[in-house]
């Protein structure tokens, strides 16, 4: 594997471990509670969270990019784009 594609993996695993944190929001609507344990048991609660997650849209359009060929020429393609809303 070439040290570019090392490189590039990195990037984008860094900037979906960042993307992780921007895109979600979660808010805890209710504390936790250890049971009361002394003989018997009462019942405890596990917390509540609500969670919001950002909206991505992935698309595609055409550029003109250039090819390598014999002589270099302009030639359109369709590649990627990735619209991304944050959550909230």
């Amino acid at each position: 594997m070439k040290t570019s594609s090392i490189v590039a993996l990195s990037v984008a695993a860094v900037v979906i471990v960042a993307g992780a944190f921007y895109f979600v929001d979660v808010d805890q609507t209710r504390e936790a509670r250890l049971p009361d344990v002394d003989v018997s048991v009462e019942g405890g609660q596990s917390p509540d969270f609500d969670v919001e997650t950002g909206s991505v849209d992935v698309d595609s359009t055409e550029k003109e990019v250039l090819v390598p060929k014999v002589v270099m020429e302009e030639e359109t393609v369709t590649v990627p784009t990735v619209d991304a809303e944050p959550a909230g």
